[in-house]
């Protein structure tokens, strides 16, 4: 047991570890800010265009909700919920650009270096 804790001790303190974490950190800060990006100012007025459609809003409804009587419980709206899905789309559109534009850049920096 005594091995093992050292082990974890000599991986939490290296530089990888602690770059990840911070990694992580800013990742789901970052992904907090996408989140607002796409579903506060470019999927309302993509919306506006199309007619005033709320993309949170759009489903496709399999069964209606159901309230409940004295003979029966209530039933839940059973539904496929695809505007909800658009806005993950858009959103990973958006990370993923991040991504390679930020990799890219820091490609480009590293060939600059070793040149």
């Amino acid at each position: 047991m005594r091995k093992f804790a050292d082990d974890f001790k000599a991986f939490a303190v290296k530089g990888n570890a602690i770059d990840m974490a911070i990694g992580i950190v800013i990742g789901a800060a970052f992904n907090k800010i996408i989140n607002s990006i796409v579903s506060d100012l470019m999927m309302p007025p993509l919306g506006l265009l199309i007619g005033g459609v709320d993309f949170k809003n759009l489903q496709l409804v399999l069964q209606a909700a159901k309230p409940a009587t004295d003979a029966a419980p209530a039933v839940a709206e059973v539904a496929i919920r695809y505007g909800m899905f658009l806005n993950s789309i858009v959103e990973f559109l958006i990370v993923g650009l991040s991504a390679f534009i930020a990799v890219r850049v820091m490609s480009r920096v590293m060939q600059a270096r070793s040149a």
